[in-house]
């Protein structure tokens, strides 16, 4: 009689602390999770910005200078793809010697940056490298 009262009394108290235990240890790990992605969005966003430095008539030395400076804190959050496809567009613009790439292989360097940080924020992505289209916009087109 005495192990079943104990038990009766027991049980809920334990499956209680158990559950409790459970629901905040998720609750965290999921809060945690949204901030990493929330942060890793807003860093991606920046880098993909300072990307115009190398594309089309928005190509500047400026802009190339703070996309180097990004990309050198990337590495503490961008995955393994992501900084492998930035490595291969600076890869290009080193044997470029400051001349133009050929357009061809800078749209793909380019859009696989952009493919890779997909991925990396939502998993998968059934897009290709090019379909990631630039435009350019100049002020006497406004």
């Amino acid at each position: 009689m005495e192990n079943s009262l104990l038990t009766i009394l027991l049980l809920p108290i334990l499956t209680a602390v158990i559950g409790s235990y459970l629901t905040y240890y998720f609750a965290n790990k999921s809060k945690k999770g949204e901030a990493i992605l929330r942060f890793k969005e807003e860093k991606y966003s920046n880098l993909l910005i300072l990307l115009q430095g190398f594309v089309g008539k928005t190509t500047s030395g400026e802009t190339k200078k703070k996309f180097f400076e990004e990309q050198y804190k990337s590495w503490l959050y961008s995955s393994d793809e992501v900084v492998q496809s930035i490595n291969e567009m600076v890869k290009l613009v080193i044997e470029s010697r400051g001349k133009e790439p050929e357009p061809e292989k800078g749209r793909k360097a380019v859009g696989e940056i952009v493919l890779k940080i997909r991925k990396d924020l939502l998993g998968k992505s059934k897009l290709g490298f090019k379909d990631f289209q630039y435009t350019d916009v100049i002020d006497k087109d406004l």
